[in-house]
């Protein structure tokens, strides 16, 4: 958590650290977790839309849909055959009661808070010994949007734009700031000089 009144950008968890942490949490029985870092990473949902999911909704389903918190928008995602098989696997471990209930329910019977969920990332980032700076809830949007934009190669200002779309950010330059590309891409250029 940051000081009272200050302001924490959180950074991207990389790739193959998401995915490694979806496997150990899956080892370690932490199922619920193991889903929300699945969730996050893959469809780059904002942390308020992910908690408000139901079983049904992502259990044997090609594509799920919703209507964004924040935004009020409608959302289709498509299920990547690989998550499906992950999402079968941990709700048959959950075991639900119903599977209308909301999936990241507490011991108390009541769905995490968006702050109790960032106290178990910083949990997590201990015991698994992430090495990320700021690892928040917002770490797993980050993350979606990052491996978009570096897996497109050559047609990154494309995967931009799609981006942008899928973030129901108001243009491609928002996207790229709240990436935080830009200072990447400046910092590369010190790369191009040598003896």
């Amino acid at each position: 958590m940051s000081a009272k009144f200050s302001t924490t950008t959180a950074d991207y968890l990389e790739w193959n650290l998401a995915m490694n942490l979806i496997r150990n949490l899956f080892d370690d029985d932490e199922y619920q977790m193991s889903l929300l870092i699945s969730f996050g990473s893959f469809w780059g949902l904002r942390i308020s839309d992910i908690l408000q999911l139901k079983y049904y909704q992502v259990l044997n389903v090609d594509e799920i849909s919703l209507i964004e918190k924040k935004t009020g928008k409608k959302r289709d995602i498509k299920v990547n055959p690989q998550l499906k098989r992950h999402i079968s696997a941990c709700i048959e471990k959950l075991n639900p009661r119903s599977l209308d209930d909301f999936i990241f329910k507490s011991q108390k019977n009541t769905v995490y808070s968006i702050q109790r969920i960032n106290v178990r990332f910083k949990e997590m980032k201990v015991k698994y010994n992430l090495t990320i700076k700021n690892f928040s809830s917002h770490s797993l949007r980050k993350c979606f949007g990052r491996t978009i934009f570096t897996r497109s190669g050559s047609n990154a200002e494309i995967a931009l734009v799609k981006l942008s779309q899928l973030f129901n950010h108001s243009n491609p330059a928002i996207t790229r700031r709240y990436l935080g590309i830009a200072k990447d891409e400046l910092m590369q250029t010190y790369d191009v000089l040598g003896f």
